[in-house]
């Protein structure tokens, strides 16, 4: 007697089973999107405010390098997005009298064997720097005296144009700068002096644009502008200047806003800067705050 055949299962899965697993695999992926969806975004968002607060911070620290290396005296400032001041890039004591003991006569004229004091009774071209500076004057900088008053600095009343820079023997000092015959001002006790570099000069500070408000994209709408080598303007500005050819320091600013009080304390020795910055992207805001004083004894 024959046997009957055997029917085999075919092996693989049927519609309803894939069907099944479709739904399985749907429903855990909608519940892994719920889950992660707002950590992720989370993540984005942190790092989005991360890299703008570092942004607003390296913009920050410069403006703070330039306000505690000001001329004293020297910032300026027409309205609260902006503001003006004169770097310096070096400064020193200079020579204020004779030198009795090595100079080759009294009276001598500033030479090799005679020293070159900087005498605020007459106009001066030539004088001994005794102390080290921190970098070498080059022609067409600027020599900066006892500025007590914003506008002797821009006006020009207590600066002279550098024109050259010599060693003098050890005896008389560490350099010898030779400047535009000027009269300075007497100074303060210590004869001190700023070097301000011509490629610089003064300094403005604008904000622009920056009216704390987002555009459509949620950015900022502002830029920070960093604004040099205009010259010296000796009237008091009205208002911020333009800011065509200016360097940018930060884009994307929702708001800003600088305040310069000269008289930080009970005297007028040491001023301070706040500056508050704003920066949006992506509907994401990094706010930062800082402050510098400024030393107003010339």
């Amino acid at each position: 007697m024959r046997p009957s055949p055997s029917f085999a299962r075919t092996s693989g899965f049927t519609l309803i089973e894939l069907i099944v697993v479709m739904v399985l695999l749907a429903i855990m992926a909608t519940s892994l999107t719920a889950f992660f969806l707002p950590a992720f975004g989370g993540y984005i968002g942190m790092r989005s405010r991360a890299d703008l607060a570092g942004q607003a911070d390296h913009a920050l620290r410069r403006m703070v390098r330039d306000v505690q290396a000001a001329v004293p005296n020297s910032i300026r400032t027409p309205a609260a997005s902006c503001f003006e001041l004169v770097p310096t890039a070096s400064g020193g004591r200079f020579r204020r009298g004779p030198d009795v003991v090595n100079d080759a006569a009294p009276g001598c004229s500033p030479a090799a064997d005679c020293a070159a004091p900087l005498d605020v009774t007459r106009a001066t071209g030539v004088f001994d720097v005794l102390s080290p500076l921190a970098s070498t004057p080059t022609a067409g900088d600027w020599v900066v005296i006892d500025n007590q008053n914003p506008g002797d600095v821009y006006g020009g009343s207590n600066r002279a144009a550098v024109q050259s820079v010599a060693t003098p023997d050890a005896r008389f000092g560490r350099s010898r700068l030779t400047v535009a015959s000027t009269q300075f001002p007497p100074g303060y006790d210590g004869g001190r002096f700023v070097v301000v570099p011509q490629a610089q000069a003064a300094v403005f500070y604008v904000c622009s644009g920056a009216d704390g408000t987002l555009d459509a994209n949620g950015n900022g709408r502002g830029t920070l502008y960093r604004a040099m080598n205009y010259g010296f303007n000796a009237s008091y500005p009205s208002s911020c200047p333009s800011t065509s050819g200016a360097a940018v320091l930060a884009t994307r600013v929702k708001s800003c806003r600088f305040v310069y009080d000269p008289n930080q304390g009970a005297t007028q020795q040491s001023g301070f800067v706040s500056m508050q910055l704003e920066l949006a992207r992506n509907n994401e805001v990094a706010s930062l705050l800082m402050g510098a004083h400024v030393r107003n004894v010339p």
